[in-house]
């Protein structure tokens, strides 16, 4: 805090959770890019009252914004499939790092919200969010006495974290001793050799939840993992990864690690955007344990989807009757060089756009009133603040136009931008998303 003012949000600090309401006090600037400039010293409350049209109301390119309909399309039917298939949902918020977003998860029956780094959970505690999942071992002294303060201070907070080796629960446990209410951890299983975090065999997953058990700082509750990472994935491979998690909670649960003095429920916990389809199936296999099992799923990228990766491998193209995510996401950028029949430039490059994936892709051109299919005009690599453009012959476009790209990867697309507008079909702007990278 600096003069009375919370540094990450540019509000007055009140103490307790940040209101919502609270971020559409703050003023639009310098600091908000593709903004109108004429919006200067307005309030975000008061931008937002305005209706204005993303094409006509002054905002400048680039400007990347959120399609009104497709943003509740994806909560809603992510809403509605987590229920079907008796999974408690937990999405996780480093894609967005969006409290509003966040919020309208939760309202949309999210158990909670998936995140990855301490930095991440201040911003959600910051917000008001209860409950957090933090798919990571954490071993920062710093971070855990901060987390322990708000586990003593609010009694309906939880907080679930990873553990993945005895080194990890040594060094947890130090930093936690004296705290009052002991801080619920998962063994976290290895998605198969080379992959990424997480212990790599049953025996050493008994190995970490004996040195949970050796301690008076954490709890076990379960048992989790990503199955993103297993080498070489396909169906049957991460199926049978997925049967090795919940083998390992039914072996954990069978040999009492989770005791009387445990959790009410145990938790049982995968999921990313690719594969979360067989993660309904698998658990639905779940055999009886010795108490309720809170099936938590941890897709993140649905919200805003994507036209590139994700559009490729979201479940749903496996499972069609179970409904279609939609991209919700488009940048829109202005033609500033033609310099020869096959080639022309615009003014969004890396800085705007995710390129770790995919480069974008061209959608529509706008000019004036009319907006046509980016027919014959392909993205052929990114600079800083250009994009570079192969034009097929009599491709129609011309300096000056509108250029709206399709984009691949929502985590790095969403971390470009401070203040992303969102449009309804229209252009009509109805709402201002704030992001805390």
């Amino acid at each position: 805090m600096r003069n009375g003012r919370c540094r990450q949000c540019n509000l007055p600090d009140q103490g307790g959770p940040v209101s919502l309401a609270r971020l559409a006090e703050d003023r639009v600037d310098h600091r908000f890019k593709g903004l109108p400039p004429d919006a200067d010293g307005l309030s975000v409350a008061e931008l937002t009252a305005q209706r204005r049209n993303l094409f006509t109301g002054g905002f400048t390119s680039p400007v990347l914004a959120l399609s009104a309909e497709r943003l509740e399309h994806n909560l809603a039917l992510m809403e509605t499939y987590a229920a079907r298939h008796g999974l408690a949902f937990a999405p996780h918020g480093k894609t967005t790092m969006a409290p509003q977003l966040f919020r309208r998860q939760i309202e949309h029956g999210a158990w909670g919200i998936t995140l990855a780094v301490p930095h991440q959970v201040r911003v959600a505690r910051a917000f008001g969010i209860e409950r957090i999942f933090l798919a990571n071992e954490l071993v920062d002294p710093a971070a855990l006495k901060w987390i322990a303060a708000q586990l003593d201070t609010d009694p309906a907070f939880r907080f679930i974290c990873y553990v993945d080796s005895v080194r990890g629960v040594e060094l947890m446990d130090a930093a936690l001793r004296g705290t009052a209410r002991p801080l619920d951890v998962v063994v976290e299983l290895a998605a198969g050799e080379g992959a990424r975090t997480g212990v790599r065999t049953e025996a050493e997953c008994a190995a970490v939840a004996d040195a949970v058990a050796a301690t008076g700082t954490l709890r076990l509750v379960g048992v989790a993992g990503y199955e993103g990472e297993v080498p070489g994935a396909d169906p049957e491979r991460v199926r049978a990864w997925l049967r090795r998690l919940v083998a390992l909670a039914a072996d954990f649960d069978k040999a009492g690690r989770f005791t009387a003095a445990g959790p009410d429920e145990i938790v049982i916990s995968a999921g990313g955007s690719a594969w979360f389809d067989a993660v309904a199936d698998v658990f639905a296999e779940i055999p009886e344990l010795s108490r309720p099992v809170l099936k938590l799923l941890r897709s993140g990228a649905y919200v805003s989807h994507d036209d590139g990766h994700y559009r490729k491998v979201t479940p749903f193209n496996r499972i069609p009757e179970e409904g279609a995510l939609e991209p919700a996401f488009r940048l829109w950028t202005q033609v500033v060089s033609r310099p020869s029949p096959d080639q022309a430039f615009t003014n969004a490059g890396k800085r705007d756009a995710a390129y770790d994936l995919d480069l974008p892709f061209p959608q529509v051109v706008r000019r004036g009133d009319t907006e046509r299919p980016a027919t014959g005009i392909e993205v052929t690599a990114l600079s800083d603040q250009h994009a570079w453009l192969r034009t097929a012959p009599g491709a129609d476009l011309e300096v000056g136009d509108w250029l709206g790209l399709g984009l691949s990867h929502p985590c790095t697309s969403f971390d470009k931008w401070q203040l992303i507008p969102v449009a309804q079909a229209d252009g009509t702007v109805v709402e201002y998303i704030r992001t805390f990278f």
